[in-house]
């Protein structure tokens, strides 16, 4: 199996939940968590960038060759990006759903008399 097989694994359900908030969420709240999130993606990215390579370039851990693309940002392959990018699809995403739902039953409470 290689790394993009088991990246799948997650990148798929965070990309499909992603969608539905994007779906869900509507106007301003959306453009700001859509924001938000490509905020994030850009620190998380970069940061990953350079502490994977330190750690590879250490030698705390390697990746076989022939489970690898061959794609890489310095020593860290691609593949090792799909964690930061699952987190940033889905955490966001999760969190714009349920705070929809809470949203909603806190404003019908407050309709209520």
């Amino acid at each position: 199996m290689t790394y993009w097989l088991l990246n799948a694994v997650f990148l798929v359900p965070a990309l499909a939940v992603g969608l539905l908030a994007a779906a869900k969420v509507s106007g301003p709240r959306r453009k700001a968590a859509l924001a938000a999130a490509g905020c994030a993606a850009v620190v998380v990215l970069i940061l990953t960038a350079v502490f994977d390579n330190i750690m590879i370039a250490a030698g705390l851990f390697s990746y076989a060759p022939d489970l690898i693309s061959g794609l890489s940002v310095g020593l860290a392959p691609l593949e090792d990006f799909a964690y930061p990018v699952a987190a940033v699809l889905l955490l966001p995403a999760l969190w714009m759903l349920l705070d929809e739902r809470g949203f909603k039953r806190n404003h019908e409470r407050r309709r209520q008399p």
